[in-house]
């Protein structure tokens, strides 16, 4: 009996040991745990949890206009309090480009993650030939594929990478959608503060500007000419109305009928991004208020703004061939309050005291 009571106490000691160390091993598991989650990187994988209640800006990176889209980034985090999370698409030779913009510069401080994007995807449905080149480069084409980007977000704002925003993004996210509608855009007779300086460069309105009314397949669409036309470098997202009505899907039918059908022409007003947008929203998003998109500032090197009228607004758009980076161009004082130079030393402003 006294030999079996010590084995029992033997058995009693030894679960007890093996009690303390299953413990202890789940202690320092979740220690660990902890270390390495504060450890992650701005641009790599964030936790989801810690982005649950956050303003995510959707803005595309070329290695060509890299200096564009941190000007752009610059003001829409100096401009607001809230947490705004930056998905930055580039294509791969730009990543580590991206990267170095970032870190190496005052931008170090801002939440982001770089998503690559796969040009493939565009294959056997734009025309390789245009007007202007540079509307075909393939990150013009990332607003169309939103849903597709690891964005885990019912809602995202997308800003083209010409935009400087000068109000508090915050509230251009907070906008009210309609039920149904899967983005929210200005539209081009809103503002007639604008109406002046369009006439004055011959730019277009209405739809008829942006679809040949001449094909048959465009009459089909029942769309009237002289309804107003919007421009979607800026817009807000709702995702989940845009995966349930399929609008990827019906995008990518947009260019492929312009591939065999010609509908719309990079040679008219709105490029080859414009016309699908144009068809596949009509009558369907929520009007912005006017003054969160104030554009044309880049159709002309001659025809600005009042001053007075560029204090108010909210976000500026140099949609058009003249970029403030560039030169000629108007209000490069207001874009050049965001510049950060290249620490690559890649992009650089064209000013006519430059020799470059």
């Amino acid at each position: 009996m006294t030999l079996l009571r010590k084995i029992n106490q033997i058995l009693v000691v030894l679960l007890v040991l093996m009690l303390y160390l299953l413990l202890h091993s789940s202690l320092l598991r979740a220690s660990s745990r902890h270390q390495i989650s504060g450890q992650w990187k701005k641009f790599g994988d964030r936790p989801m949890k810690e982005i649950d209640r956050v303003v995510p800006v959707v803005i595309c990176a070329s290695e060509e206009r890299m200096g564009a889209t941190m000007a752009t980034i610059n003001s829409i985090h100096s401009n607001t309090n809230a947490n705004v999370l930056f998905y930055i698409v580039t294509l791969r030779d730009a990543v580590t480009l991206t990267r170095r913009y970032i870190e190496e510069t005052q931008l170090k401080g801002i939440k982001y993650k770089i998503l690559e994007f796969n040009p493939m995807v565009l294959k056997g449905k734009v025309k390789p030939d245009s007007a202007r080149p540079d509307l075909l480069h393939p990150l013009n084409f990332v607003r169309f594929y939103l849903p597709m980007l690891e964005v885990n977000h019912e809602r995202v704002i997308y800003v083209d990478d010409d935009v400087i925003v000068q109000g508090d993004i915050q509230d251009l996210f907070e906008v009210t959608l309609k039920p149904q509608h899967a983005a929210a855009f200005a539209t081009d007779c809103d503002l007639p503060s604008t109406h002046e300086m369009v006439r004055s460069v011959g730019m277009q309105t209405t739809y008829m500007g942006f679809l040949d009314y001449r094909k048959q397949e465009v009459k089909d669409l029942g769309i009237n000419p002289n309804d107003c036309s919007f421009n979607p470098g800026v817009f807000v997202a709702d995702l989940r109305e845009w995966k349930k009505q399929k609008i990827t899907k019906r995008l990518q039918k947009c260019m492929e009928d312009n591939l065999k059908l010609n509908i719309y022409s990079s040679a008219m007003a709105g490029g080859v991004v414009t016309p699908p947008m144009l068809i596949v929203f009509h009558g369907k998003y929520t009007v912005l208020d006017p003054i969160w998109h104030v554009r044309h500032l880049g159709w002309s090197p001659d025809s600005g703004y009042p001053e007075s009228f560029l204090r108010k607004a909210q976000l500026l758009h140099w949609n058009g061939p003249f970029k403030p980076w560039g030169y000629p161009a108007v209000h490069t004082e207001r874009w050049e309050k965001w510049f950060i130079p290249d620490p690559s030393g890649r992009f650089s402003l064209m000013r006519p005291e430059s020799d470059n």
